[in-house]
């Protein structure tokens, strides 16, 4: 369906003169194809102009489509404007010689790594960039891919982001502009749906098992939580895995908590004065039922997987606390997914042994979706993470969600119960 302005036979958002000059041509034919994709995303959605970003994180997938659009792009002369953080595809050095990935798949993480260097992104390699190395502030109009990075930024830290693909972000990158729709306006950014918490939040866990139950329900709202029994601040990680579920079995951008995130601080803000068009309450027994529904059966398992997203630095102080004197099973292998500074960060501060005695891999550089992890695909798994499950799952590979203390039990005992 044709939008009003195509009706109207205006098809093009209002363009500067160098934003036209892009379009036509002058800039380069891969600057032209990235303004022609951010022009057709601006008609769609009746954005009147564009405007300018000031960072952008793309979630390059390591995956053929993503790597095809960048690779069209820099072939094409374009080179970032505004250069990008990246997420990670897989450590090829470390991991490349793992069973059966085949040297179609190399390859194809090579170009990746190529096509993003030439044309000038940052190689974080990390999907947690709006924790550290890309933490846009109050206000600032960005482009940011990866589902749980966009609702962090646009929740917690108040920038403006459109729920971006790593096509249109790299656009954005490339040209400095992104379209004016969307959650770069302010009354888009309110709350629509009210959600009465009543569950209990002890930790990221429960934080991201109930993004996923809200997220399955929320349809286009923009949900608003009420904490019933919580009054702490929470902590980051609580917040990075309540966006990432939300925005993997939903698809939810935006977020609010009332008292507590900054466009929120009481019901009439978070509202814009308006009454809640919908509403839906959180219990301990709804979180418990959406473990059950995710999660196979009991049994032995062959993997742990923790980090999607990638642990931080403190979530890898508290494994190591945990996991003191305990051994893995000898027939499971125990895998953490982190950024590299957070690696660094732990080493310096002594917690890296702790981790290795008990017989966990710390990786970097990686991220669940890729075809470093076929060795495990066929079996069932352990990981305290939803997200995990449902890219995991879609490759072949079975899991039964926990919280940490579980996840670490059944990797000591080879089983699930």
């Amino acid at each position: 369906m044709l939008c009003k302005r195509a009706k109207a036979g205006c098809l093009w958002v209002k363009l500067r003169d160098e934003e036209k000059r892009m379009l036509d041509g002058e800039r380069g034919y891969g600057t032209q194809r990235a303004m022609e994709l951010l022009v057709a995303l601006g008609t769609t959605f009746e954005a009147d102009e564009m405007i300018p970003v000031t960072r952008a994180h793309v979630a390059l997938s390591g995956q053929e489509g993503d790597t095809y659009w960048c690779e069209l792009l820099v072939d094409g002369g374009a080179f970032c404007k505004v250069p990008p953080t990246t997420n990670p595809a897989w450590a090829v050095e470390v991991l490349g010689e793992v069973p059966n990935v085949t040297d179609a798949e190399r390859e194809l993480a090579w170009r990746t790594f190529d096509a993003y260097r030439r044309i000038g992104a940052k190689l974080t390699y990390s999907c947690t960039p709006e924790l550290w190395g890309n933490v846009p502030a109050f206000g600032e109009h960005v482009a940011f891919s990866e589902s749980s990075a966009t609702p962090y930024v646009n929740a917690v830290l108040g920038a403006r982001s459109n729920r971006e693909s790593s096509v249109s972000a790299l656009a954005c990158a490339v040209t400095g502009v992104t379209p004016r729709y969307g959650l770069h306006l302010a009354e888009n950014r309110k709350g629509t749906m009210l959600v009465d918490v009543e569950a209990d939040l002890n930790e990221p866990y429960d934080w991201g098992m109930m993004g996923w139950y809200v997220g399955r329900f929320v349809g286009s709202h923009t949900p608003v939580f009420r904490l019933r029994n919580f009054s702490r601040r929470p902590t980051p990680e609580e917040l990075l895995y309540l966006g990432a579920e939300l925005n993997t079995s939903g698809a939810v951008p935006m977020y609010h908590i009332l008292g507590m995130t900054p466009e929120a601080p009481d019901m009439p803000a978070a509202f814009g004065g308006a009454v809640p068009a919908a509403e839906m309450v959180v219990k301990n027994e709804h979180l418990a039922e959406q473990q059950d529904l995710l999660s196979e059966k009991a049994g032995r398992i062959n993997s742990v997987m923790l980090g999607c997203p990638h642990y931080t630095y403190d979530q890898l102080i508290d494994l190591a606390g945990r996991v003191e004197g305990k051994k893995v099973h000898a027939d499971v292998s125990f895998w953490v997914l982190t950024s590299w500074d957070a690696i660094e960060l732990a080493r310096r501060s002594g917690h890296i042994e702790a981790i290795e005695a008990f017989g966990a891999r710390l990786i970097s550089d990686t991220c669940i979706d890729e075809p470093c992890w076929k060795m495990f695909e066929g079996g069932t798994g352990v990981t305290d993470s939803p997200k995990n499950m449902y890219y995991r799952k879609r490759r072949g590979q079975t899991f039964t969600i926990r919280r940490l203390t579980e996840c670490i039990e059944a990797a000591v005992r080879g089983e699930v119960s």
